[in-house]
């Protein structure tokens, strides 16, 4: 029986993602109730039936393409007689479209339900036409539809792992639209929720979609797929956390106290973490007795499957109660309404109040997505040093320590009052805005993280693109080459940040949760860059002489300067429909407070200047006594040639002269 179900997977891969899809919507519309007809402004069956299985199919979809592309291109180990990438670009591919399709008509059955029109109805594409693209349910699952058309076009029929790789980046993308339209949204603390749910979006597609992948590409991997299984298990355990973690953050911005748990939203919550808690199990199940037998035993692969069909039946229950639970309205929606103040209804967050001298320790205000980021940070950093440690390398502590101290100061700046005001201050703004992107660097480029991830990483053998092989890829990319020069580091610094601010974008920052989000990724990526290209010791393209690097410098920083000085002296509001709507009637007038933000530009550039002024100079010191010591050295082994050589040149030349006197 077992020989039977293993050879059924190898004919017939696809009916793995159609059991998963079966499971789901059935599940999908038993406990989502999805079918019951409306009370006010029925779309009609259609609409009732076909959504949530249209959000099934495209969750599978989206699940696969990412999954697929991810196996693809860091897990299975190629030879030259397998064509095991082109197997799986060519599933990630369909998976993409499929996506792309569902997404569309996705998005079309959710105008409908929205209208309470069916799709049929007379007039109804007019109406879609004319208003879907500013219903934000409804342009978003179009972007995300675009990002998957462009995936499909990138990744279908390739072996490249590289364009596998940007599949993968793409896919995970294209669920960032999503997110921001899940059941999260309209919460209170929606921009924590909105977080969550990504990080849970990206988590459990690239779980499901690993799995399915493998279970497809199983027949061609061979005596490889102990190796693909354990490394995907790594993988795993990643989702596991960030699944738990996001989860439960979901959660907490979804109810309003612990009883609404008792609820028929509480019911679905309950079985999808039942469903996590055994697919936990069977991934530990995996990675203590099944990749063990296997590496013993590679042809006896009846336990593997065995274990496979439970998982895919126990990710059609979680899928399917994470689609119903998209239909389930949260039971403390009432009490989390949003506040119909102007602060939150422009900027997302509540009123902080006026600061005082005491807001500089004691307002905070947690942003889980950057606590999470710099405590991954830290913690794989730490794990690294840790690990050369137990190999009997070592590795300098004050390095340690800037890397700690470095992202405890972008902790501060944005969960801490700068954080906090600068949502609603131009003078705070600037505060936060001058930490991530001039202080904050100071404390990363030291760290030398790129050298340290070198180190510590495993290097594969197997022509597989792992952690350490990417990034070495990345190291020496024709990319990095052009955005390291010192003089496109520097007009990426300050340019970049002159048409942000003179430019809509400020204000869609200061609305926007993705606005916000690539704000803080802008700053702290050009501030990096430019950190580095000065003072960094990681490999890298070749570096400017230090004389060069202090003339970029100190030319930036002139900018730099120059642009508080333009800020104090204006006469209007930057971004002034968000400022002036304010109104905060305990704070400032908007241009005083934007004078005080130029003085802040100006002042505080100058210590950052000075500490990489120094840094600079400290390096030029350090580089001419290595050459100097290379130089004794080499005198030592030779007697000193090059002077010998020289002091004869010298003799030859004053031979020559007398010669020509005496003539």
């Amino acid at each position: 029986m077992a020989d039977r179900t293993v050879g059924e997977i190898d004919r017939r891969p696809g009916r793995i993602l159609g059991g998963v899809a079966l499971v789901t919507t059935v599940l999908a519309l038993v406990i989502g109730r999805a079918v019951a007809p409306y009370l006010v402004a029925d779309p009609g069956p259609l609409v009732r039936w076909g959504l949530p299985l249209v959000r099934t199919v495209h969750d599978l979809a989206a699940a696969a393409t990412i999954g697929f592309a991810f196996v693809g291109a860091f897990l299975v180990p190629e030879t030259t007689r397998t064509r095991r990438r082109l197997t799986a670009s060519g599933w990630a591919a369909r998976a993409a479209l499929l996506w792309a399709f569902t997404a569309v008509l996705g998005a079309s059955l959710t105008f409908a339900d929205l209208a309470g029109t069916a799709p049929g109805a007379d007039g109804f594409l007019a109406q879609l036409r004319a208003t879907g693209w500013s219903v934000d349910t409804v342009r978003n699952p179009l972007l995300t539809a675009i990002v998957a058309v462009a995936i499909a076009a990138l990744v279908g029929r390739t072996e490249s792992k590289v364009r596998l790789a940007w599949g993968f980046a793409l896919g995970v993308l294209a669920l960032m639209p999503l997110a921001l339209v899940g059941h999260t949204s309209a919460s209170v603390d929606h921009m924590n929720g909105v977080n969550g749910l990504a990080v849970h979006l990206v988590a459990a597609c690239l779980w499901v979609g690993g799995l399915a992948a493998i279970a497809v590409l199983r027949p061609g991997l061979g005596a490889h797929l102990p190796v693909v299984l354990r490394r995907f298990s790594a993988v795993a355990l990643w989702c596991v956390g960030a699944l738990l973690l996001s989860g439960l953050l979901v959660v907490v911005t979804s109810i309003a106290s612990p009883r609404d748990l008792l609820s028929r939203y509480g019911l679905v919550l309950a079985i999808k973490v039942f469903a996590l808690t055994a697919l936990v199990a069977a991934g530990w199940a995996h990675r203590r007795r099944v990749i063990a037998g296997l590496e013993a035993a590679p042809q006896d692969t009846v336990a593997f499957v065995r274990l496979l069909l439970a998982e895919i039946a126990t990710m059609g229950v979680a899928f399917g109660a994470a689609t119903a639970l998209t239909r389930t309205p949260a039971p403390g929606d009432a009490a989390l309404a949003p506040p119909s103040t102007a602060v939150y209804q422009l900027s997302g967050y509540p009123d902080p109040g006026p600061p005082d001298a005491s807001s500089w320790w004691r307002d905070w205000s947690i942003d889980w997505l950057w606590l999470a980021v710099a405590a991954v940070a830290v913690g794989v950093y730490v794990s690294w040093v840790l690990r050369l440690r137990r190999r009997g390398d070592s590795w300098p502590w004050l390095r340690t320590a800037c890397w700690v101290v470095g992202w405890l100061v972008f902790v501060y700046a944005t969960c801490g009052a700068p954080g906090v005001y600068g949502r609603i201050l131009f003078s705070w703004h600037m505060v936060m805005h001058m930490s991530v992107a001039m202080v904050v660097p100071l404390f990363l480029v030291p760290a030398a993280p790129i050298t340290l991830a070198l180190r510590a990483l495993p290097a594969r053998r197997d022509r597989t693109m792992g952690p350490r092989e990417a990034l070495l890829g990345f190291v020496h990319s024709r990319y990095l080459a052009v955005f390291a020069n010192p003089a496109v580091a520097a007009s990426m610094f300050f340019f970049s940040m002159a048409i942000f601010y003179f430019s809509p974008l400020f204000e869609l920052a200061l609305r926007t949760h993705t606005g916000h989000v690539l704000m803080m990724v802008h700053f702290l990526l050009a501030g990096y860059v430019f950190a580095w290209v000065l003072v960094g010791i990681d490999p890298g393209p070749k570096r400017w002489s230090p004389l060069a690097l202090l003339v970029v410098l100190f030319a930036t920083i002139s900018f730099h300067a120059f642009f508080g000085v333009i800020l104090t002296g204006m006469n209007s509001v930057l971004a002034p429909e968000f400022f002036t709507r304010l109104a905060l009637p305990w704070g400032p007038d908007p241009l005083r407070d934007q004078h005080l933000g130029g003085e802040i530009a100006w002042g505080v550039g100058e210590g950052p200047t000075l500490a990489l002024a120094l840094m600079v100079a400290l390096q030029w010191m350090r580089s001419d006594a290595r050459e100097t010591r290379r130089t004794d050295r080499r005198a030592e082994r030779d007697g000193d040639a090059d002077l010998e050589a020289y002091n004869s040149y010298l003799a030859a030349l004053r031979e020559k002269d007398s010669a020509a006197g005496r003539r």
